[in-house]
């Protein structure tokens, strides 16, 4: 379920979802509250939240997910319901599924509200957030504070209409009960049982990528950021922008330290929105931006800009980035990888060029 690509944008906030560019939607522009926290100027540091987790498997357990790179872990779905079945859970997600499972297909750009999360440091926060706009009926003007205002405004964005904020409701009230009596509990075994998972990919980071990625990121406008490590994400994350050249990054949980250098392949994938997106925009026509045609290159093009980024900075890992996207499409292969990732993900040789083009100015940057 491939929907409409682009970037989303709230004043200074870009933000780039399924592997930064291709979750739907197109909210109301507004400027996004502050973030409870940022990295240190020039810092990128690895962490995981449980409230994204939690919403993001929420969303896992309602929406069909036929995307070739899938919104979500194949088998993430499967998994959490044997383990709920196991502790002998039913919450609001199950006895409302029916119901805010078909809003997805009434209103398909429902999908983008996946980045809610990102903007807020805990789940208390983003409940509360969550409960001012309904209280204020998605009116900023019923707002009493400026940041009262931008929080409505925002949410207004990815819920502009009654039936919206309805399903909204319930689907507060159902993620709520869902975290209490599964999911975090749920969510802090995983967080114990990789433990060694989270220090492996601590380790690749600060023991030398972080250095190779440094010059892209800071010509990218992203000289600090957070990785988050995500239980239910793939080779698909989410990323937002939050001002002041800070920037959060959702990506794969690995499932084991062997597995660690997952985590930057998706990282890499996220981050090269700010050269695809370019590179597709100078090289597609009017008639191509009306059709559409130019977003469906959007998802094609973050997978091979990544292959290339990872050429670029880290060429011995080039291999198994490839290896990693052609499992999550599902892909059998013979010989050499790179060519096969290529042939799966294709793109017009104009914006191909372009990607490189783009790379050598964002890496040619003092």
């Amino acid at each position: 379920m491939r929907i409409a690509l682009g970037t989303l944008l709230w004043g200074a906030v870009a933000v780039a979802g399924t592997a930064c560019t291709t979750l739907g939607g197109d909210p109301t522009p507004v400027q996004q509250p502050a973030p409870a926290q940022q990295p240190a100027m020039g810092q990128w540091t690895v962490d995981s939240r449980e409230h994204v987790d939690l919403w993001l498997h929420s969303f896992a357990l309602l929406e069909s997910d036929s995307n070739r790179i899938p919104y979500f872990r194949r088998g993430y779905r499967d998994s959490a319901l044997v383990a709920r079945k196991r502790a002998n859970v039913v919450s609001m997600l199950d006895a409302n599924r029916e119901k805010l499972a078909s809003r997805f297909v009434a209103f398909p750009n429902l999908v983008s509200a996946q980045f809610i999360p990102l903007y807020f440091g805990t789940w208390e926060e983003t409940r509360q957030s969550a409960e001012l706009f309904l209280r204020t009926q998605g009116d900023p003007n019923q707002a009493g504070d400026l940041r009262s205002q931008q929080i409505v405004a925002l949410f207004g964005g990815y819920f502009p209409t009654p039936p919206d904020r309805e399903w909204l409701r319930l689907f507060i009230q159902a993620v709520d009960d869902e975290r209490t009596k599964f999911f975090s509990a749920y969510w802090r075994q995983e967080q114990t049982r990789r433990v060694g998972v989270r220090a492996s990919v601590d380790s690749i980071w600060r023991s030398g990528l972080r250095q190779k990625f440094a010059r892209f990121l800071n010509n990218a406008g992203a000289d600090r950021g957070t990785i988050l490590l995500s239980l239910p994400l793939d080779g698909e994350g989410r990323s937002l922008d939050v001002g002041q050249r800070t920037r959060l990054v959702a990506v794969n949980y690995p499932m084991t330290p062997a597995d660690a250098r997952e985590a930057v392949f998706t990282f890499a994938h996220e981050v090269v929105v700010s050269v695809t997106s370019v590179a597709i925009e100078d090289n597609t026509s009017p008639a191509e931006k009306r059709s559409g045609a130019s977003d469906r290159y959007s998802s094609a093009a973050l997978v091979r800009g990544g292959a290339m980024l990872i050429q670029r900075l880290a060429p011995e890992m080039a291999d198994g980035y490839a290896r990693y996207y052609l499992r999550a499409a599902r892909v059998s292969f013979t010989g050499d990888a790179a060519a096969a990732l290529a042939k799966t993900f294709p793109l017009p040789d104009a914006i191909r060029d372009g990607i490189q083009r783009q790379l050598d100015v964002v890496l040619g940057g003092i």
